[in-house]
């Protein structure tokens, strides 16, 4: 990086910082662990050598919880070691839509919804709402959320999907059981200084009014923005601004990262791993299914981790699956 020459290829230099920065936000962390453990073995040395050895006392019983949490700590930064795509590290947007199935698919989208809202929680990852379309009776047909926070991509892309629910409707009057759909789409935000042309002449900008919070600004203004791009048919929207330009502004950030993804995707004969996975939102295209009734499972398809804690997934204890799928596709993570 210090050679003159570096910067005549911008666009190379660029990837070369990217990958460098990629790399030491996972080694930084790992050597503070190292140093952190250090100091742990020294402390129980120094109380093996005074004699505290019992686990009832209080030095000893600090220490055990210290060791605890450095594990933990550990594992976090195991999985980053597999984020090593271009993007992993930045925010992601999630646009969940709900399938055929009218008001229980949307009740299953707004199940969804919540479940990676309390996920990116646990996290500590920032959630905001860029766009919401309701139900026509209840949940949710579609909805587009921004997460915000280190490696927010690269932990959420693990969901990008179709999903599938069984469960006991508790729509039907007659109790019967429903298979409902819902499908997640993920994409990482991208900075402005990547290029994406997208062209005036290929794109439809629709106003509407926004249907979410917001009070009487939201009922009486037509503020809310949908920009169709023509060529590809990718369609996003937004209404979390209480000015049209804003919403406009947000919206085309959307579609520049769908649209690089997209080209991207298509250099690399790789269109199965981002967009191939999500699929018609139908049976056999899933890649986990969520079972209530008659029993309780959830099942990733992909990787075949399964857990019978249905409730603690849908409440985001989504660990166990993003994990699997990260060291599944530890050596595909570089896209």
């Amino acid at each position: 990086m210090s050679s003159p020459d570096f910067w005549n290829d911008q666009t190379a230099a660029r990837a070369l910082i990217e990958k460098k920065n990629a790399l030491e936000a996972v080694t930084g962390p790992y050597e503070k662990l190292v140093a952190h453990q250090e100091e742990l073995e020294l402390m129980a040395d120094l109380l093996k050598e005074a004699g505290h050895e019992a686990e009832d006392q209080p030095d000893v019983l600090e220490l055990g919880k210290q060791v605890a949490a450095l594990e933990k700590q550990y594992d976090h930064v195991e999985l980053q070691s597999l984020m090593i795509g271009r993007f992993d590290a930045n925010n992601a947007f999630l646009t969940l839509h709900a399938g055929a199935g009218g008001t229980e698919s949307c009740d299953w989208a707004a199940m969804l919804m919540r479940m990676y809202d309390r996920y990116c929680q646990k996290q500590g990852f920032e959630v905001s709402t860029v766009d919401y379309q309701p139900g026509d009776e209840a949940g949710v047909k579609s909805v587009t959320l921004m997460v915000s926070g280190p490696w927010a991509y690269g932990f959420m892309k693990a969901e990008r999907g179709v999903h599938r629910l069984v469960r006991i409707s508790p729509f039907d009057a007659a109790k019967r059981r429903h298979t409902s759909f819902a499908s997640l789409d993920v994409v990482a935000e991208i900075s402005d200084d990547i290029e994406v042309v997208i062209r005036d002449e290929d794109l439809r900008v629709d106003t509407y009014r926004s249907s979410g919070a917001g009070g009487q600004h939201v009922n009486k203004t037509d503020s809310a923005i949908r920009l169709t791009h023509l060529p590809t048919g990718i369609v996003v929207a937004c209404q979390a601004e209480r000015s049209q330009l804003a919403n406009r502004n947000k919206a085309m950030k959307i579609l520049r990262a769908k649209i690089y993804e997209l080209e991207e995707d298509k250099k690399r004969r790789e269109m199965e791993k981002f967009y191939g996975e999500k699929g018609e939102i139908a049976w056999g295209h899933q890649i986990r299914s969520y079972v209530l009734q008659p029993y309780t499972m959830v099942k990733d398809h992909r990787t075949e981790a399964e857990t019978s804690q249905v409730f603690d997934v849908l409440d985001g204890d989504l660990d166990l699956f993003i994990e699997a799928w990260l060291k599944q596709n530890r050596g595909e993570a570089a896209q």
